[in-house]
């Protein structure tokens, strides 16, 4: 073989490798001048480069600023359900005890309208009376408003 083809067989084997990742490669060599030369291309000639790796991609600027904002919007998300929690468990109780409370006006009501049951009060002295029928209507007045006030079922 002859020199000319060895030099463009070791010209061709170096250059196969650098084929794939040209576009993205970096290249450092010193030229003649003594001066430190950065290129995307190889040099020329029977040079000593060295190939740089290319730099990383720049880090996201706001990704501090958004993983806060995440944060921030989960917390929000955790607090409000917290709260929506609680509201229900307090509706809901409110509600077991409206429906207890109502029950009793109903069943007090249905004592009141049968007339064959005596029904005793304490007066303001602590003597035991039984209700007439004017105090028994009072009374029913009472816990029917109380009823439709509280909008018992």
């Amino acid at each position: 073989m002859s020199r000319a083809s060895l030099i463009a067989l070791a010209v061709a084997l170096l250059a196969a490798p650098l084929a794939g990742g040209a576009s993205a490669a970096l290249y450092k060599w010193t030229d003649a001048q003594g001066h430190v030369v950065y290129s995307d291309q190889p040099p020329s000639g029977n040079v000593k480069a060295e190939e740089l790796r290319a730099a990383p991609p720049p880090a996201n600027p706001n990704a501090a600023k958004e993983l806060a904002q995440r944060q921030a919007d989960f917390q929000k998300r955790q607090a409000e359900a917290a709260k929506a929690t609680e509201k229900a468990g307090k509706e809901q109780a409110s509600g077991a005890e409206r429906a207890e409370s109502c029950a009793n006006a109903r069943g007090q009501l249905k004592q009141l309208t049968e007339s064959q049951i005596a029904i005793y009060r304490y007066n303001a002295k602590g003597e035991r009376e039984v209700m007439d029928d004017d105090a028994r209507a009072k009374e029913r007045a009472k816990l029917n408003a109380w009823i439709r006030d509280n909008k018992c079922p």
